[in-house]
Formats: C-alpha cells, sequence, structure tokens
C-alpha cells in the first residue's frame, strides 16, 4: 500500500535493501561452497582413454610452476611482481605470485626493523 509518511517509505526501502543483500549474500556463499568444493574422484571420473594425457597435462602443469617458482626467487621488485600478478592467468600462477609479493615485503619490513634498532642502538 502506498504510504503518505516519507520515514516510514524510508524505512521500507531500507528493509527491502537490506533484505536483498542478505539474500545475494547468501546466494554468494552457496556458490563458494560449491565452486571450493574438493573433486572427489575426479581420476575415477576421467575415462581411461582421457586419464593419462589429464596426467600429462598436470605434470606440465607442475613442471611450469616450477619453473615460474625459480623465476620469482630472482626477482626483487613489488612492482615487477604485481606487473606479473596482473597478467597471470592460472589461480595456481597467481597464488605463487602472491607468496612471492608476501615474501619479499616481509624481508623488506625486516630490513628495516634491523636498520630501526640499529639506529636506535647509536
Amino acid at each position: 500500500e502506498a504510504t503518505l509518511d516519507l520515514a516510514e517509505r524510508r524505512r521500507i526501502r531500507s528493509a527491502i535493501r537490506e533484505l536483498q543483500r542478505q539474500e545475494l549474500q547468501r546466494d554468494e556463499e552457496a556458490l563458494a561452497s560449491k565452486r571450493f568444493r574438493p573433486e572427489r574422484g575426479s581420476h575415477r571420473q576421467d575415462d581411461k582413454e582421457n586419464w593419462p594425457r589429464s596426467r600429462h597435462l598436470e605434470e606440465e602443469q607442475q613442471a611450469a610452476l616450477a619453473a615460474l617458482s625459480q623465476q620469482l626467487e630472482v626477482i626483487a621488485s613489488v612492482e615487477e611482481l604485481t606487473k606479473l600478478l596482473r597478467a597471470a592467468g592460472e589461480y595456481e600462477e597467481r597464488k605463487l605470485i602472491r607468496a612471492a609479493i608476501r615474501k619479499l615485503r616481509a624481508k623488506e619490513i625486516e630490513a628495516a626493523t634491523l636498520a630501526g634498532s640499529v639506529q636506535s642502538s647509536r
């Protein structure tokens, strides 16, 4: 029903927005729980012809990730790692790059802390 009271209209609109927000949040949680559910017996589901090929692809991916990990060890710039992160397409690649960024930042913080403690001791 239409109401002439502006305060009541605002309360109704805010209640509707809150209900929509809660519904959206429940939908997102449901999607997240489905998306990150571990695959059960994924190798059993592959047919026998495709299994060796998928295993081969997994091995190639692991080799590529190992090579990327070695490249990341050499990079000493957060900016460069951030550029790589933006260009990375695969989840596992982004995960490795984020770990490298965290490691580099931890080293920078540790170095700054040591430099601060050396200056304070002087």
